[in-house]
């Protein structure tokens, strides 16, 4: 399945449905005692309510949606987390686009407030913006561990999808480590992005730069992308939504508000440009070099334009999107094999992989 990019989400109440059950006619020589003893038996069959988590997603929704916010580009809408006292909102480069200045609407205000573009983050499909004015009362959220993030863990997604500012839906964690590449149409980035939190709750658009949130009230992950199946028109794929981890959005974030770009990206780069291609019998065949970088990995290496790369270690590369997939998955620095393909003859050239 493609992933294409989403956004937001809306409070889903959790019903506890209670069975009536109905005991059986009974015939006359019945007793009395008989029937009690019915009842009892039919009342104690009837299931109680979890009160017990009812109270723990109150509490977490209570405290954590204050910290989710609507953000508004121009022709855009999407959602924000609220990073620091000092009025940083983290969201996605998708909902920024190519904009500098936002309208934002709080979880418990409806007086709009601006805000100005830090720097946005395209390869990872992140963001920073500022408000212009700190309103009293802002609340940071918190931020959680995403080592500790488990399968099967109940979370929470928060945000506004298709403009229904401070909704919320309701799902677990369905798996952790995905690398996932974002389409350019609709305004994706076209990142490749690795180790996004799967999840089953509902991912709508508006939701792109929410919070994901688990039980402890601490945001795991900024929801970003609802998978589409192309078997069906690339209609949305229910319960499959995937978020940037919590550790990479935090990475990202503090550098740009410290250094006003991202400096340490930890994203490891070939340093070339390059263009699927396909074979005689019009099958994707590998990624022809367009260009070399100076003095990057693929340049060190000895790549040169022309060459058709077909395999990174031990990863077949048959599109550019596989290249990106393969390279989200290593460090600047890792040590690996291009094998390529120049003037019909198959050449293997090791690489020490830069930073992107």
């Amino acid at each position: 399945m493609d992933a294409s990019r989403i956004r937001g989400l809306r409070l889903v109440a959790v019903l506890a449905c209670s069975l009536a059950l109905v005991s059986g006619c009974t015939d006359s020589g019945s007793s009395s005692q008989s029937s009690e003893s019915e009842r009892t038996t039919t009342q104690a069959a009837v299931p109680a309510v979890d009160s017990e988590l009812q109270d723990a997603y109150t509490k977490v929704i209570k405290d954590v949606l204050p910290s989710v916010v609507q953000i508004q580009a121009r022709n855009d809408l999407g959602s924000g987390v609220v990073y620091d006292n000092q009025g940083h909102i983290v969201t996605n480069a998708h909902v920024v686009g190519d904009e500098k200045a936002f309208q934002v609407t709080t979880a418990n205000s409806e007086d709009v407030l601006t805000a100005r573009l830090v720097y946005a983050y395209p390869e990872q499909d992140l963001a920073v913006i500022k408000l212009n004015a700190v309103p009293d009362g802002l609340k940071a959220a918190k931020f959680g561990d995403s080592a500790k993030v488990e399968v099967g863990q109940i979370v929470l997604a928060m945000g506004s999808p298709l403009g229904l500012s401070s909704s919320v839906t309701q799902g677990i964690v369905s798996a952790t480590g995905r690398t996932v590449s974002e389409g350019r149409t609709g305004g994706g980035t076209g990142a490749t992005i690795a180790n996004m939190v799967q999840t089953s709750a509902a991912i709508n658009p508006g939701n792109s730069g929410g919070a994901l949130v688990n039980l402890d009230g601490e945001v795991i992950g900024i929801p970003t992308l609802a998978a589409t199946d192309p078997n069906v028109g690339d209609a949305a794929a229910p319960g499959i939504g995937f978020a940037i981890p919590a550790s990479m959005v935090k990475t990202v974030a503090d550098q740009i508000i410290k250094d006003g770009k991202v400096t340490d990206s930890g994203r490891a780069a070939l340093g070339i440009t390059g263009r699927t291609v396909v074979d005689d019998d019009y099958q994707v065949a590998g990624v022809a070099v367009v260009a070399v970088t100076s003095g990057g990995a693929a340049d060190r290496a000895g790549l040169e334009a022309g060459d058709i790369i077909t395999r990174l270690g031990d990863t077949d590369i048959t599109t550019i999107t596989s290249l990106s997939e393969a390279l989200a998955m290593r460090k600047p620095g890792d040590r690996t094999t291009v094998t390529f393909t120049r003037n019909d003859a198959e050449k293997t050239v090791d690489v020490t992989l830069g930073e992107q």
